[in-house]
């Protein structure tokens, strides 16, 4: 008898720790859900059908539409406000956790006074998204010029210049919603 592989298995790039030195955040991902307390930022892979949605901002990186958690902000409330804020989206079906990278900043204070600090994570979820509008580009936010709604390929291909794991996270995104749809 053959037993599947584990996901860190099949997703080594995504699974191995890395540094985001911007952050000073040594991160680990994991399907482990970490308590909401901890989560400071709350990322979307939104899909339009089978196509996902991506966004560029001015410095000409490509990213997933999410952010930093305001003051008293849920996990969706955050997604929801993200997605409008830098992908002119607006949910349609439930939020689905899908992983989160967590560890320890070394920085010596919280990027923000409410969020969490020095353990915090990033979480990853799913959603199903159609556009409403233009990015609406607050003045502290991420400054978006185009948003992109494109194949899974395209999308890994885009994402992979800003960070290896990517390709995995949107793999291991799209197969998570095909099994949520079968279920």
């Amino acid at each position: 008898m053959t037993t599947s592989p584990s996901l860190a298995e099949r997703f080594p790039t995504l699974f191995t720790p890395t540094r985001w030195e911007w952050a000073g955040f040594d991160a680990t991902f994991s399907v482990d859900r970490p308590p909401e307390s901890l989560v400071q930022s709350v990322h979307v892979v939104g899909f339009v059908g089978s196509s996902i949605v991506v966004c560029r901002h001015r410095g000409n990186e490509w990213f997933l539409p999410g952010g930093t958690r305001e003051p008293g902000e849920s996990i969706e409330q955050t997604a929801d406000r993200e997605l409008l804020e830098e992908a002119g989206a607006r949910r349609l079906g439930p939020l689905r956790w899908l992983g989160a990278h967590r560890g320890v900043s070394d920085h010596p204070a919280p990027y923000r006074p409410h969020l969490p600090h020095p353990e915090k994570a990033w979480l990853w979820c799913v959603a199903d998204v159609e556009l409403v509008a233009t990015p609406t580009n607050p003045p502290d936010g991420e400054q978006v010029k185009e948003v992109r709604v494109t194949s899974l390929s395209e999308a890994q291909a885009l994402l992979r210049e800003n960070e290896e794991w990517y390709p995995d996270l949107l793999f291991l995104a799209a197969e998570t919603r095909r099994a949520q749809a079968l279920s």
